[in-house]
Formats: C-alpha cells, sequence, structure tokens
C-alpha cells in the first residue's frame, strides 16, 4: 500500500468538497479530494439552480464567479399560483436582496475548471474509500484506484459525499442522532430546450398536485410535477407530462407553454434529513452527508455553501494562527442554520403539495394560509427573508 500525507483530506467531489477544496487552497491549505464516481458522472448529475446571495458570495471568495455573473439570470421575485390566480412575491422589495438562477451542474463545472487549473489533486473512481483514526489527532484515509491501495494521512477529514457517502456512516451510532421526515409524494422533472414559460419561478397549489415552473437558462426549462412514489418514470412519456402540467396551470400560463423532447427526466422522492451533530473529533460532515431538504425551498445546494464558509474559515483559522475556536464551534453554528433551512423547505413543502392523508380539513387550512400570506406584507416578508438566505 502506497502512502500520501496531505493536511485536508476531503471526500465528495459534489459543490460542497470542490469549493471547500478551492477555498484552502486559495489560502494555501493543501488538499485532495477523493470521488467514487468518474468525472463526467459528477457534471451529469441535474439538480437545483438558485443561489442565494450568500452563496454568491462564497464562489465570488472562490474566484469562480465570473460565468455565473455572465450567465447567470438574477431573479427579484416568484409567483405562486393557486385558485386559478397567480401572486407575486417581491423578494427585493421585501427583503433588499435578490436570488441568481444559475445550474448546479455548471456551479460544479466552474470550480472543476478552477481545481484542475491550480493543479490541485482530486482522484475519481475511487474504490473502497474507508476513514480511520477520526477520533485521534492522526486520521486516516483509505482508497483503491485501478487496483492499487493508498492511504492518505491527513490532519482533518472533510465528509462531502452525500446522505449515502461512507463518513457519516463510519460514525458509531451511539454518537450521532439522525431526525429525518419522508414525504409521501416525489416530484417527476422534465429538462428540455425550450424558452420558459416566464421569466420568474412559478410555484403551483393546485387540486392535482403541486407544479414548478423553473429554468436553467433563458433557453432551457426544467418543469416538475408532484407525483406518486410509486409511478415510473418510462410511465410518464413526454406528451403526458406536458398534459399534466397544462393542467394545473391556469388558462393564460398554459397558453405560454413551448413543449419540446425531454433531455432528461426523473423521478425524486422528497425526504427532510439531519444529523447531529457535524463534527466527529477530526471529520467534519457538510452538505448532503448532513442534512437533506426537500427542494421546494431551493435550500439544498445554499446550505451546502454555508457549511463550507464556516468549515473553511475554521481551517484556514487553524492553519494561520493554531486557533481552534472555529473548529470548536463549527457544528453548532452550521446546525442553527440549517434547522433555520429545515423548516423553511418543511413549511413551503406543506404550503403548496397535496398531502394524502391532510384530508379537505388539511386543504381547507392551506388555502386560508396561502390567501393570508399573498394579502399580508408581514408574512409576504417572512417568506422573502427566507427564499433568499438568511445572514450566516
Amino acid at each position: 500500500m502506497q502512502g500520501v500525507r496531505v493536511q485536508v483530506a476531503i471526500i465528495g467531489s459534489g459543490p460542497a468538497g470542490l469549493l471547500l477544496g478551492q477555498l484552502l487552497h486559495l489560502a494555501g491549505i493543501e488538499a485532495i479530494i477523493l470521488e467514487h464516481r468518474s468525472r463526467d458522472y459528477v457534471l451529469g448529475r441535474v439538480r437545483a439552480g438558485v443561489l442565494e446571495q450568500g452563496a454568491v458570495e462564497m464562489l465570488e471568495t472562490a474566484k469562480v464567479a465570473s460565468r455565473l455573473h455572465a450567465e447567470g439570470l438574477v431573479h427579484s421575485g416568484f409567483d405562486i399560483l393557486f385558485g386559478g390566480a397567480r401572486h407575486r412575491i417581491d423578494l427585493r422589495g421585501s427583503s433588499g436582496r435578490n436570488v441568481i438562477v444559475y445550474g448546479q451542474t455548471e456551479v460544479t463545472r466552474d470550480l472543476m475548471d478552477a481545481r484542475e487549473a491550480a493543479g490541485a489533486k482530486t482522484v475519481y473512481e475511487t474504490d473502497w474509500v474507508s476513514v480511520h483514526d477520526f477520533d485521534t489527532d492522526r486520521p486516516t484515509v483509505r482508497y483503491r484506484k485501478d487496483g492499487r491501495e493508498t492511504e492518505v494521512g491527513c490532519d482533518f477529514i472533510a465528509g462531502c459525499d452525500g446522505f449515502h457517502g461512507v463518513c457519516r456512516r463510519s460514525v458509531p451510532a451511539s454518537a450521532i442522532a439522525c431526525f429525518e421526515r419522508v414525504y409521501p409524494f416525489g416530484w417527476l422533472g422534465l429538462l428540455s430546450d425550450t424558452p420558459p414559460i416566464s421569466n420568474e419561478l412559478i410555484y403551483v397549489n393546485h387540486e392535482r398536485g403541486f407544479a414548478l415552473c423553473s429554468m436553467r437558462s433563458r433557453t432551457r426549462s426544467r418543469y416538475y410535477v408532484q407525483c406518486s412514489l410509486s409511478e415510473q418514470v418510462d410511465e410518464w412519456p413526454d406528451e403526458r407530462f406536458w398534459e399534466e402540467l397544462r393542467m394545473r396551470l391556469d388558462g393564460t400560463t398554459a397558453e405560454k407553454l413551448v413543449t419540446g423532447p425531454s433531455i432528461e427526466k426523473s423521478i425524486a422522492p422528497l425526504r427532510s434529513f439531519v444529523a447531529e451533530p457535524m463534527r466527529f473529533g477530526r471529520m467534519f460532515l457538510a452538505g448532503d452527508s448532513a442534512h437533506i431538504v426537500p427542494p421546494t425551498g431551493a435550500k439544498g445546494l445554499n446550505l451546502a455553501a454555508s457549511d463550507v464558509h464556516y468549515l473553511s474559515t475554521a481551517l484556514v483559522e487553524y492553519y494561520v494562527s493554531g486557533g481552534t475556536q472555529g473548529l470548536d464551534t463549527y457544528s453548532g453554528r452550521a446546525l442553527r442554520r440549517v434547522w433555520q433551512a429545515e423548516r423553511f423547505s418543511w413549511w413551503m413543502t406543506h404550503l403548496l403539495h397535496r398531502f394524502p392523508e391532510a384530508g379537505a380539513f388539511g386543504e381547507k387550512v392551506q388555502q386560508a394560509e396561502l390567501e393570508y400570506l399573498v394579502s399580508s406584507r408581514a408574512a409576504r416578508t417572512s417568506l422573502a427573508e427566507n427564499y433568499v438566505g438568511l445572514p450566516y
């Protein structure tokens, strides 16, 4: 077995791992990123694309925001459609801030390109990754690549390897608490090279179920409809999807819908999940390895960015001054923001979806909540403040 040594070993090359790696590189801290999948596979994952201002600022700090600012779409509001009418939520007017629509795939590409240009090491298609001795001051990571085993000695391990990754699963059950809510439906998503139906997102509450009209660019659209978890993608040819989406829109909006062949189509289950704490000795969890939110509130990528903000500043503090305050407080600080985002995403999900168990009473309460939201400045301000992102 060959051995190497770095200061930080990062497991996972999604946005959390890549952003952390880039920030550490700029600070002169040596890190290696290990990824089970191929580079093309990671880039091929279709994910959310609404960035809070905090996430944008993190990408600016990482010096990878030039394409984002050139191609990203600034949104100062969005619509909620219910009862056959659209109601605009003025994000900028209520909170003073905007969001930017820029696909997670593009964020990942920008970070990958920056890492390659810097000559920083990422190892793709690794097998049998395992973490060891993270409860000591000499943690190690082992992996196999092309039949050759390697042991990475390091000061710290960053577990950015997602919900199914090895890092959280390596923590003794007695040392971690997990909180979970699995929702009784999924999102059927379709990506198409068609112009978006609106300049801003449209969230839809309809008796047939939730829908979302979104976009990735001025020429690429992303649409979703709520569906049963028992359904399969091959049961939804494009024609059926477009017809279902039309039925959940008001007539004027439906007339503007431009349809076309799907580029990608998939069903995503929804869950809320949090693991506490997010630090175990010298191993730190970040992003989806520690928490999952339903996509309704557009918080997944943004929470990964805030985790990386807390973790990167803590590691830089340690290597610059030897201070450990940032490391010692990382879990508590990150989790406070995580739970705020979990609450908001849970609330948005309950506001907009049809829950089979809610019954007629639940639907009436949901209707009252929507009507209150669009008639109350205080309610709209609360929604806007959470949607654009709470402060770090």
